[in-house]
């Protein structure tokens, strides 16, 4: 991982969600150091080293049970000390070139424009650098906290800007260590999908059965491609197979759903044990 040495820091706030991420969260808050001198975390029960790391590493440690993930990232933001924002997973660390294109953003004052999507490449675990045309994402996580928020929403936590609302696409990368191994990814998108099947409305059952009887190919597909798994050989294969099977899963639970409802309705005070 990047080695940053702190310096003058800008008028931004760096804010990271929390729950036993005792792997990354001290490299991640090392380096934000570099940028800022308002480090806070949000812990929503950490049972490992997390907020002792936090709290060493110079974070503001505020304790907050688990509401969802936007509402979560809202809580954060009312505990900064400043207005421009930028927010970090506990296990995304900003590379040393990201940290000087932030650097030149504040060079001159506030940055130009309100928001800012940021290029978070993900990074196998035990790889200490992304593949060969490793996949990424642009979501807006450097913004003005006046112009835009999070949303007050358990699953979605995507900043969606006001329209009319210029957003800025930064070019250097941000290292994501997703994760420490294959039990980790299923761990995580067990909880997830179950999350999503009791948040998000739930969709006919006839599109979840198509979905379940077509969709696994078309879902490792995407990710072999689009994601593009197919450069990390075999072990990209099973990462784009556990990229399907999550799909899989969420589809499944949503039609769990529907089969518990109609067993709830054909229940009688009569009926047998």
């Amino acid at each position: 991982m990047p080695d940053t040495q702190p310096t003058t820091p800008l008028p931004l706030s760096v804010f990271v969600i929390a729950h036993n991420e005792e792997r990354c969260i001290g490299a991640v808050l090392e380096v934000a150091r570099a940028l800022s001198d308002d480090l806070v975390v949000v812990d929503s029960g950490s049972t490992d080293r997390t907020v002792e790391i936090a709290e060493a590493a110079g974070a503001r440690v505020f304790h907050h049970d688990w509401t969802g993930y936007g509402p979560q990232k809202r809580f954060a933001e009312e505990q900064c000390r400043h207005d421009w924002l930028l927010n970090l997973d506990a296990d995304e660390v900003l590379s040393p070139e990201l940290i000087e294109e932030i650097r030149t953003l504040f060079a001159e004052g506030e940055p130009p424009l309100p928001t800012y999507r940021i290029k978070t490449v993900t990074v196998y675990p035990g790889d200490n650098k992304p593949r060969w045309l490793a996949e990424y994402h642009n979501f807006i996580r450097l913004y003005d906290r006046r112009v835009a928020r999070f949303p007050d929403h358990p699953t979605w936590d995507a900043i969606t800007p006001p329209k009319g609302t210029g957003v800025g696409l930064l070019q250097a990368p941000c290292y994501h260590f997703s994760s420490p191994g294959l039990h980790h990814y299923v761990d995580k998108f067990n909880r997830y999908t179950t999350l999503q099947a009791d948040t998000q409305p739930l969709k006919p059952y006839p599109v979840l059965a198509a979905r379940l009887l077509l969709g696994f190919p078309l879902d490792f597909l995407k990710a072999w491609l689009l994601k593009r798994h197919f450069t990390g050989g075999l072990y990209g294969f099973v990462l784009a197979f556990s990229h399907a099977y999550s799909r899989f899963l969420r589809n499944a639970k949503m039609l769990e759903k529907h089969r518990l409802q109609w067993r709830s309705v054909g229940c009688r005070k009569d009926s047998p044990p």
